[in-house]
C-alpha cells in the first residue's frame, strides 16, 4: 500500500486502480448512472413515504451512503490527475518562455524559473 498521489505512483502507464477510475469516471457522467441514482433516491424516498420495515430503510440509507463514498474516491482520484495534467502543461510554458529569454535575468524571469516544480514543494 502507498499513500502516493495517483499521478506519482506507477510510472508512465496507469496502474489498474487508476484504469478502473478513469472507466468508472466516464460511467459515472453517463445518463444510466445518471437513472440509476434517481432510481435509488426513489427508493429511499418510497421506503420512507411508504413506512416500509426498518431493515428496508436501512438498506435504501446504506445504499446512498455508500454509492456516496464510492463517488468520493473517484471524484478525488479524477482531480488529483487532472490537476497534475495541468501542472505539467503550465511547467512547459514556464519552460518554453524561459527559454524564448534566456537573456533576462530580470526579477519577473527569476520568479518564473523558481515556480517551475514548485507544487512539489507545497
Amino acid at each position: 500500500m502507498t499513500f502516493k498521489s495517483p499521478v506519482h505512483r506507477g510510472g508512465p502507464r496507469r496502474g489498474p486502480f487508476d484504469q478502473f477510475a478513469e472507466y468508472a469516471s466516464n460511467f459515472t457522467s453517463s445518463p444510466v448512472f445518471f437513472l440509476i441514482c434517481l432510481l435509488l433516491v426513489g427508493f429511499f424516498v418510497t421506503a420512507h413515504a411508504a413506512h416500509l420495515d426498518l431493515e428496508l430503510l436501512l438498506l435504501a440509507g446504506e445504499s446512498m451512503t455508500a454509492v456516496t463514498l464510492l463517488l468520493l474516491a473517484l471524484l478525488k482520484n479524477a482531480e488529483m490527475r487532472a490537476e497534475h495534467a495541468i501542472q505539467r502543461k503550465l511547467d512547459a510554458l514556464a519552460r518554453a518562455l524561459l527559454e524564448m529569454n534566456k537573456d533576462d535575468h530580470s526579477p519577473a524571469f527569476e520568479d518564473l524559473r523558481n515556480s517551475i516544480r514548485m507544487e512539489e514543494e507545497t
